[in-house]
């Protein structure tokens, strides 16, 4: 990347154990054995506080895991194709991912492989996060693309969307949602809450607030942020600010922290 053009500056704050806001430009590349032709970004982690793990992916044409991710015991995980598109397999099935094309791999499905056959980079994210099992239920494996699925609207509001990815189920201690803000958009409400979130930035821009800060955000923003942390955003410019996010869902609270 060579000697900066001007004074080192960012817009990322990190506030371990509370929120995180991490912009595309601090992003640096790990090295996770079995996965060639990526550079990765391990964006949200057990390190700052987060329940879960997120990467960020940018498979190089040619790129492929010759070993299955998050095949840890007792761990789900979930892919998403932001640009380009990606072969991916889960319990050995293999389907195309296009952009907005989706898979869930549920804990005991032995984790996630992809490959990029094309000539172009795929943007991807990869989730993982422990399962929580329920007697009497289950997840699944879940193929879908988010572009077939259509917004609902959100608490009432017409100039809010939301569209959730995953079955809404009592087997899932978790689902994908995608949240759409039309210009001047915005939350109900400060919202705080046991649940944690894991949000990447689609398109447009906002501005949120984590803990007790506004924070503009953009396209390829990640934003993290733990329990109880009050939190909230606008939707400003000129188009739609949008984003998916994770929530840990359908489970009581554990004494075990």
């Amino acid at each position: 990347m060579g000697y900066p053009n001007d004074i080192l500056s960012t817009r990322a704050v990190v506030k371990h154990g509370l929120y995180a806001v991490i912009p595309p430009t601090g992003l640096v590349n790990n090295v996770i054995p079995g996965v060639s032709g990526c550079k990765v970004s391990i964006v949200a982690s057990p390190k700052m506080g987060a329940s879960f793990v997120q990467y960020i992916i940018a498979a190089e044409p040619g790129a492929l895991t010759d070993r299955a991710l998050a095949d840890e015991a007792g761990v789900e995980s979930f892919l998403y194709c932001v640009e380009g598109s990606c072969q991916a397999t889960v319990a050995g099935e293999e389907q195309e991912l296009a952009a907005g094309g989706y898979v869930f791999s549920p804990a005991g499905a032995g984790g996630i492989r992809f490959r990029n056959p094309t000539g172009e980079t795929a943007q991807l994210l990869l989730y993982k996060q422990r399962y929580i099992p329920l007697e009497g239920t289950e997840a699944g494996v879940c193929w879908g693309n988010a572009n077939e699925i259509p917004f609902r609207i959100f608490d009432g509001m017409e100039n809010v969307f939301i569209k959730d990815l995953l079955p809404v189920e009592l087997g899932f201690d978790m689902n994908m949602h995608i949240l759409s803000f039309a210009p001047g958009g915005c939350h109900p409400f400060v919202e705080t809450h046991v649940q944690e979130h894991g949000a990447y930035m689609l398109e447009g821009e906002g501005v949120y607030l984590l803990d007790d800060k506004w924070s503009p955000i953009k396209k390829g923003d990640f934003v993290w942020f733990g329990p109880y942390v009050p939190q909230a955003s606008y939707g400003v410019g000129r188009g739609p600010f949008t984003y998916i996010y994770s929530k840990d869902c359908n489970r009581d609270v554990s004494f075990e922290l």
